[in-house]
């Protein structure tokens, strides 16, 4: 069997990792513990993993980039799979934080069962995107078919608006959670993840990595996802432990509170409107 160049370059970058028997495998840091039986000597289960999966990801104006991106990263390292950028148009989409996005495909392109339907979240943006009727119907079509139906930190909320996690449970950002989910009928759970079913959700902006490691896992395999996390280097270490309600100062929790508790309260109302409309 002849390797392609790139195919060489990748099993000499696996082998200097310590994926193959030759080499001695490294020392996990302290308190943390790498599971499961290591890979054979063979990479062909990364480099010639192929599946053909078609990823739709959804855009929409003020949508967090990052909900987005973090994903993708995982979505787009499995080889053979189709990742689309979705919006009505081709038209660029302007998202939060000064960022565009080209979309790759338009809501007509997408075929009617798709593998993966993920929906990113937003600030004030997501309560236009709750009274868009053709992102809320779009979604609901290609939902009812999905393999997996998909989204982070607020966008679970716009999976809800669609009818998608009706009696489900689900997480998202900490901040909206607990008192917004149920305005759409889902159940809430406080997790970086939660799989239900094939409704799988992510909490807050930077949750998407974990979720997206976690999916990439579900199609392609652990040892498949192991090499897509060393090959992006996500090893966290954060200067703070200030990630979670849990750990964060209380000062600092009751600042977000307030600051986005006039927003919570318009959410409910945007989700119970939509739920009646249904």
């Amino acid at each position: 069997m002849k390797l392609s160049r790139r195919e060489i370059a990748l099993a000499a970058l696996l082998a200097g990792a310590g994926l193959t028997e030759a080499a001695a495998a490294p020392v996990p840091p302290a308190g943390r513990t790498e599971h499961g039986a290591r890979p054979s000597a063979d990479p062909s289960y990364f480099t010639k993993a192929t599946g053909g999966e078609y990823i739709a990801m959804v855009l929409y104006p003020g949508m967090t980039a990052l909900d987005l991106i973090g994903p993708h990263y995982f979505f787009s390292t499995m080889r053979g799979a189709r990742v689309h950028l979705v919006a009505p148009t081709m038209a660029p989409v302007a998202c939060g934080q000064g960022i565009t996005l080209s979309p790759t495909a338009t809501y007509a392109d997408v075929p009617k069962a798709v593998d993966i339907l993920f929906v990113p979240g937003a600030g004030f943006p997501t309560l236009d995107a709750m009274k868009n009727d053709q992102l809320i119907d779009f979604l609901a079509d290609r939902g009812e078919r999905a393999r997996y139906v998909t989204a982070v930190c607020i966008g679970p909320l716009l999976l809800g608006a669609a009818g998608l996690l009706k009696g489900y449970r689900a997480t998202a950002n900490w901040g909206i959670r607990d008192k917004v989910l149920p305005a759409v009928g889902t159940i809430p759970v406080d997790a970086r993840y939660v799989v239900d079913g094939n409704r799988i959700t992510g909490g807050g902006v930077t949750a998407g990595i974990d979720f997206g490691l976690h999916i990439a896992t579900l199609l392609r395999g652990p040892d498949n996802a192991r090499v897509c996390q060393l090959l992006a280097e996500y090893d966290p270490a954060p200067p703070f432990d200030s990630g979670s309600p849990h750990n964060a100062w209380p000062e600092s929790v009751s600042l977000v509170q307030s600051m986005i508790a006039g927003f919570s309260d318009d959410l409910v109302a945007a989700g119970k409107a939509r739920a009646n409309k249904a």
